[in-house]
């Protein structure tokens, strides 16, 4: 077997995938070939990957290339977690926006840094779909966590590429539920959770049989010591919609019109004890972060590889356990983001969700005739009109689909008037021209109507940035488990 791993560089999370797989004894023998464009990374990916192997006495063969056809070529899965365009992209995604006073934590999902994410990921993804129908085995399986989730599934499903989508939303969203209910070893939890990627919902909780309602998951929340400062977002939205949502606090902020729309009021629903929480440009300051602690303190790194596979516990990641069910049958019950088709009847059939399923050697099968509340339903299609722009646009390098993905988009909309969104795009088209070949008739006039009318910012967010802490800040601040914790991030 061949499993073709792209966007490798991304030491950490290539660790831990290469760890889970190793974990399923029919899996050991597995050919894992990594793929990346930055030479650095791809070398220290494999030594590092060797020295674990080597250390537990593993029989499988790992290669390292940076020729995309050479690494899927006769590959049965294809697992990517790539970020197009790296850190420098990322700055543009994040600084650009806080100029016409659009302030998001990530902005790699939604809003207009996910928006151009998208653009630049379907680029990419156009080419590595080609070479997967040309060059891997007939219906190989590509696994995909590179974000933003919902449009880079939907591009690779539109390319006719067997593709399933995953996050690890849905599995600590639930587990802070779980906690706050104070669900005992000895006592059942079971939940359905449905909806589109980082706008997911558990609609129904029940506790030893039990439904909880929303009433009383409410009060949990706002009786936890932590929680109550840390997810205000989400426990307003729980308070309004009568549903808890998946992502986190920072996350679910910048998907809606309504909580980082002025400036003044965003710290109101904000705890800055870590990024995820609602920092602004939070995720992209944790990733320069751990970028620079790896470069410098990779023999650390390297020596932390020595760790006996039976003492490791396996990830809630899913792409192990869905290699191990189509190759064994064991059943594997997960939460998935495919193409709806009618499983949830109020969403649109075109649009990607994310929502419950099982896998056996027969392949994915998602519970179907799930409809959503109306009140989530309606979050959730406002995404999806941007999605579905977004998509068209990046497939088509059409600019008034993507000027129109922008308008559409909640928070963008919500702070911005027309005139300062077309602008908005063409200053991130002219940044980021490099990685949108699709756009390259568009950039020069993008280029040209910026130098005749230059753009009036008139509500720029400034000093909301946090500094990046030196690696010297890190080593005083946190211990080697923190070192990995944040390279694994």
């Amino acid at each position: 077997m061949k499993i073709s791993i792209i966007g490798a560089g991304s030491i950490g999370f290539t660790q831990r995938l290469f760890a889970d797989i190793m974990k399923v004894p029919e899996l050991q023998n597995a050919h894992v070939s990594l793929c990346d464009i930055n030479q650095r990374n791809l070398d220290s990916t494999r030594e590092l990957l060797c020295c674990f192997r080597d250390y537990n006495n593993l029989s499988n063969t790992i290669s390292a290339t940076l020729d995309q056809v050479e690494s899927v070529k006769d590959a049965d899965y294809i697992i990517c977690c790539v970020r197009i365009g790296g850190l420098p992209a990322f700055e543009t995604d994040i600084n650009i926006p806080l100029k016409y006073g659009v302030d998001q934590c990530v902005g790699d999902t939604l809003c207009a840094g996910g928006i151009m994410y998208g653009q630049r990921c379907i680029a990419f993804f156009d080419t590595l779909c080609d070479n997967i129908l040309e060059h891997a085995k007939e219906n190989a399986l590509l696994i995909n966590f590179s974000n933003p989730m919902a449009i880079n599934t939907w591009a690779c499903l539109d390319k006719g590429v067997n593709t399933i989508g995953l996050c690890h939303g849905v599995q600590h969203g639930a587990e802070q539920i779980k906690e706050v209910l104070k669900v005992g070893d000895n006592q059942t939890f079971d939940y359905l959770c449905c909806g589109i990627n980082h706008q997911t919902w558990y609609t129904d909780i029940l506790v030893d049989g039990k439904k909880i309602d929303a009433d009383t998951l409410c009060k949990a929340f706002e009786a936890h010591e932590e929680y109550k400062d840390t997810e205000k977002v989400r426990i307003d939205m729980l308070r309004r919609f009568d549903y808890y949502s998946t992502e986190s606090n920072g996350h679910l902020s910048e998907y809606l019109p309504w909580y980082r729309k002025y400036p003044q009021d965003i710290d109101q629903w904000i705890d800055m004890r870590d990024w995820i929480h609602g920092e602004t440009g939070g995720y992209l300051r944790v990733c320069s972060e751990s970028r620079n602690w790896f470069e410098q303190d990779f023999h650390l790194f390297l020596n932390d590889a020595k760790k006996k596979l039976s003492e490791m516990d396996r990830s809630e990641e899913h792409a192990s356990f869905i290699i191990e069910s189509l190759e064994t049958g064991r059943i594997y019950k997960g939460h998935f983001n495919v193409r709806n088709d009618g499983a949830i009847t109020n969403l649109p059939d075109d649009c990607i969700i994310e929502s419950p399923g099982f896998v056996d050697r027969n392949g994915l099968h998602m519970k179907s005739n799930i409809t959503l509340d109306d009140g989530c339903a309606a979050v959730c299609n406002r995404a999806i009109d941007v999605q579905r722009l977004a998509v068209k646009a990046a497939q088509t390098g059409n600019i008034q689909k993507l000027r129109q993905a922008f308008m559409m988009d909640p928070l963008v909309g919500s702070v911005c008037d027309p005139t300062e969104i077309w602008q908005m795009v063409d200053e991130m088209l002219v940044a980021q021209a490099e990685w949108l070949p699709q756009y390259a008739h568009e950039i020069p006039l993008a280029k040209e109507r910026l130098e005749n009318n230059p753009p009036q910012y008139k509500r720029p967010i400034e000093n909301k940035l946090r500094k990046v802490r030196t690696v010297e800040e890190l080593r005083v601040q946190e211990t080697r488990s923190g070192a990995a914790g944040k390279v694994v991030q």
